[in-house]
């Protein structure tokens, strides 16, 4: 029967089938971070279990490590002692770790530009955002600390099978939207729990023009539709990226041609489809607290009626908790801070998308900005280029690699009551810290933000 790229997959790495149980599946690569890791190896060690393919896995700093110069300002002692635990393990276990000056970075940046993510892999990791790495046609899932250890001991773990969706994007938007503002559109349509039990499929020519560092983005977000996963089917994008990395032009020429064969067959049926028309859209910014809750930066946030009965007490809570009104226009709210960064948006490309915004600006007074690069590697191509010093010129902070005030872990973080326009991936409540207000959106409409120290249509901003 035909098979779409979610089932051969699936399929090539079904160990075991019995009938009224989970698959027993097999892993190819775990990536492992200071956070989630420690329980699971303690776990091991209570089992007297060693790590069956220290290969299959390899680990790196980004949660709690501090992004300041010097590296060693933790945010309390929990998180010193989580990094040096990880550093502990992995030798003890033979395992690769990235560390401080070997190519640390944000786990989900590190590993695609290393090559480490591969088309037709299975990748798992202690971190609901692994879906980033299926932009390179791989199916990449986050799992749990107990999912870690099992990993670990037996390089599998117990799976039930996922429904299959594919999603189409369709039609040209606007001059100033970008990936980011797809998968927000996409989460707007369907909902925070649309795809939940289903692993999606990208498709459609505006996803094939796509960048691979574009495609992580849309990837990276699955996950706040409440998918199992998200992928794109390999290409020449695919593997012109690859053909570049440290281990990918290792087994680019033995590999090419299987990479290019894992797509959807003609015929393939899906559990469901969908279509998102982008057609003029503009760029997306949320209001909310959830990367559901968004509107476009022309439109005016929906009144009360509009919003669909089950939907409509969530509403009023999260209006209440970002201090907005049902009909009020995004453009023009001022904010506070800026952060440019995370696992979705904080890789070369995004950089320099925010540098040209920068360039011969100032940011507004009294605005913070953290510019944080997604890897060592980045920081070290920012630097070339001389990004690093069009951020500094323009008043931002320029910081060193790691999750920073995605989640503020790691002590960078929002006041209380305070607004970000916030490259991340989500906008929970006190996500960037207690009380604090995220809107997310893209690198370009943050850096203008910053400029202007305030939501801002780009529209505006250009005309200018």
């Amino acid at each position: 029967m035909p098979k779409t790229i979610i089932d051969k997959i699936w399929d090539m790495h079904v160990v075991e089938l019995v009938d009224g149980a989970p698959d027993i599946f097999f892993v190819d690569l775990q990536l492992l971070h200071e956070v989630t890791s420690p329980q699971a190896f303690a776990a091991l060690k209570e089992r007297g279990k060693n790590v069956l393919a220290p290969h299959r896995n390899v680990a790196t700093l980004d949660h709690s490590i501090p992004t300041d110069s010097e590296r060693k300002n933790f945010a309390d002692e929990l998180n010193r002692r989580q990094v040096e635990k990880l550093r502990t393990n992995c030798a003890e276990h033979n395992i690769k770790l990235l560390d401080i000056g070997s190519g640390q970075g944000i786990v989900h940046v590190v590993g695609p530009e290393l090559g480490l993510t591969q088309p037709g892999m299975t990748i798992v990791c202690g971190d609901s955002h692994t879906s980033t790495h299926g932009a390179f046609g791989a199916l990449a899932f986050g799992i749990g600390t107990t999912q870690i250890s099992h990993v670990l001991e037996t390089s599998c773990i117990l799976l039930d099978r996922p429904k299959t969706m594919r999603v189409y994007f369709k039609g040209e938007p606007s001059p100033y939207f970008t990936a980011k503002d797809a998968i927000l559109a996409l989460i707007n349509q369907i909902g925070v729990q649309g795809g939940t039990g289903f692993v999606l499929e990208y498709t459609g020519d505006y996803i094939r023009n796509l960048s691979m560092e574009e495609r992580m983005t849309i990837c990276n977000m699955s996950i706040e539709c409440g998918a199992r996963a998200g992928l794109v089917a390999p290409d020449e994008t695919t593997l012109a990226y690859l053909k570049k990395t440290l281990y990918g032009k290792i087994e680019f020429e033995s590999k090419k041609d299987y990479w290019l064969s894992l797509v959807s067959d003609a015929r393939a049926e899906y559990d469901a489809e969908i279509v998102i028309d982008l057609e003029g859209k503009k760029p997306i910014v949320t209001w909310g607290t959830t990367p559901a809750q968004s509107v476009e930066i022309d439109k005016a946030l929906p009144e009360l009626q509009q919003i669909p009965v089950d939907q409509r007490s969530l509403a009023e809570k999260s209006l209440e908790y970002t201090k907005l009104l049902p009909g009020q226009k995004l453009a023009g709210l001022p904010i506070e801070h800026v952060f440019i960064g995370s696992c979705t948006n904080a890789r070369i490309p995004d950089l320099r998308q925010a540098a040209e915004i920068f360039k011969n600006h100032k940011i507004a007074p009294d605005i913070r900005v953290f510019v944080v690069p997604g890897s060592e590697a980045v920081e070290k191509q920012a630097i070339a280029e001389g990004l690093d010093q069009i951020f500094i010129n323009a008043g931002a902070d320029f910081r060193r690699p790691g999750c920073s005030a995605c989640l503020a872990m790691n002590g960078d973080m929002i006041p209380a009551g305070e607004r970000c326009a916030s490259t991340s991936n989500r906008n929970f409540v006190g996500r960037q810290g207690p009380g604090s207000i995220t809107h997310l959106m893209s690198p370009l409409m943050a850096a203008i933000a910053a400029i202007t120290g305030k939501i801002t249509d780009p529209e505006e901003f250009f005309a200018k």
